[in-house]
């Protein structure tokens, strides 16, 4: 038997529009959710049987009707039509003509309104699943090079001036460090989302027996929605996922930042590979970070889907509205981003080669010891507010007469304090970084336990992740 009219049409007199079925129409960019939609069709049939409100033979006749359909979508041989509207009635009605009135079973006690809302939870679990696994595979990646580079001496920057020296292994573990936080809001998204609404029907729950358990078991779900409007007019899980993925997309974008600045002759600090650089179309010297300046832009739709999202939802009254149709492409948008970005920035890690010799020299330039001369003298008695302004005048001096710190004489800084002694001459790169000896801060041994203890976190959530998830 085919399904000649739409399956909700029997209380309208006139056809739908031509213009209102192409307007209203979601199915070009729902069909992502075919493979949720099935198993959610599946699992209602299983839970339908098991709670005799339909035959066994009946349930038999519509699962194996519905895994034909899923491997037709699978293999390119499945015809999504706009008259179809979206993929809860293009399944449906492909499973019409496959079985014929058996098929008018599967939507019994059932809502698009409960489904969609499950549809979209099971798609950002398995979404965020993704995400994760790639964060994991970058922040080893930033642990193997700050391995390499904990001993490379590099400029820390404030205000884009150098600041102070650092190791550039503490440099990359800052990444490493956001990449933790952005691993941990993807598990909280699934946390806040591993819960069914599926039994909600369309606002005030199902007429019938529904064995919900059963259904959260069969598709995964942790936890069972308790409130029926609530459950199928949420989208904070949603937004949930915008938010971690916009932050995420936020430290990706910081890195790319650096690495574009870090690849100017200005800085000169970091060579980038032939295979993930490009060329101008008329200079023909010129080699261009387009990988990071189009993760850095790529950041920029993500974060404004999140807008979008937060837009979309602020006025809605309960319960469902059409307005929420609008929540699937923006999100669908930026899961493709963030995982083609988070992809291609393991990539271009692996293609850049730092100058150390470079690097060694911009952190020692710029008075960039000056901060370790004042706490010289801190620790000889004076207050720091006092030696701050001492050696602000040193500074002064030596730009006035084109010396660096480390060219002053003995003589020469005790015109400025006599609590200089002989020892302040021995001042450099390196005894600032070892100065640094606490806790978070760029001494080489802190650097060094850092790696350690990020390795070891980041194998921890690895197994707590095969285990959980």
């Amino acid at each position: 038997m085919k399904q000649k009219n739409k399956l909700w049409s029997g209380a309208f007199q006139k056809a739908t529009d031509s213009s209102v079925e192409e307007f209203t129409a979601s199915i070009q960019f729902d069909k992502a959710l075919y493979n949720e939609e099935i198993a959610c069709c599946i699992a209602h049939t299983i839970m339908l049987k098991k709670q005799k409100i339909i035959t066994a033979n009946k349930a038999k006749n519509i699962i194996t009707g519905l895994n034909k359909i899923k491997k037709q979508i699978e293999t390119n041989k499945f015809n999504f039509k706009i008259k179809n509207e979206d993929i809860h009635l293009s399944i449906e009605s492909a499973l019409f003509n496959l079985i014929g009135k058996d098929a008018g079973h599967l939507h019994t006690g059932r809502s698009r309104n409960d489904l969609i809302a499950t549809d979209l939870r099971m798609y950002c679990i398995a979404a965020s699943k993704e995400i994760i696994g790639l964060l994991m595979k970058l922040r080893a990646t930033f642990i193997g090079m700050a391995e390499k580079e904990q001993a490379t001496v590099f400029p820390g920057y404030t205000h884009l001036q150098v600041a102070q020296p650092i190791l550039l292994g503490h440099h990359l573990l800052a990444y490493e460090a956001m990449l933790m936080r952005d691993t941990n809001r993807f598990i909280n998204v699934i946390d806040q989302t591993n819960i069914l609404p599926l039994g909600s029907g369309a606002l005030a729950g199902s007429g019938y027996k529904f064995d919900r358990k059963l259904l959260a078991n069969e598709l995964g779900f942790n936890a069972i929605s308790s409130n029926s409007m609530d459950a199928v007019s949420d989208r904070d899980f949603v937004i949930d996922m915008h938010s971690a993925m916009a932050t995420c997309m936020i430290h990706i974008s910081r890195l790319s930042e650096e690495i574009i600045l870090w690849a100017t002759k200005e800085f000169n600090l970091v060579q980038i590979s032939d295979d993930f650089a490009t060329g101008s179309s008329i200079m023909p010297q010129k080699k261009n970070p387009d990988v990071a300046e189009l993760m850095r832009g790529k950041s920029a739709r993500v974060i404004g889907n999140l807008m979008q999202i937060l837009v979309l939802m602020k006025g809605l009254p309960l319960t469902y509205n059409r307005d929420l149709q609008e929540d699937k492409e923006p999100l669908f948008d930026s899961i493709n981003t963030i995982t083609s970005v988070l992809k291609i920035t393991d990539g271009l890690l692996h293609a850049l080669t730092f100058k150390r010799d470079e690097a060694e020299h911009k952190a020692n330039s710029g008075f960039a010891l000056a901060t370790d001369v004042a706490d010289y003298l801190v620790k000889k008695g004076i207050p720091f507010r006092e030696s701050h302004e001492i050696v602000g005048l040193i500074v002064k001096y030596c730009t006035e007469n084109n010396l660096a710190l480390e060219e002053l004489t003995l003589k020469q800084y005790q015109k400025f304090s006599k609590k200089f002694t002989s020892d302040i001459t021995r001042l450099n790169v390196y005894s600032s970084l070892s100065n640094r000896n606490i806790t978070g801060g760029t001494a080489p041994n802190q650097v060094k336990s850092a790696i350690k203890k990020a390795q070891t976190q980041l194998d921890q959530t690895n197994k707590k992740l095969k285990k959980e998830l």
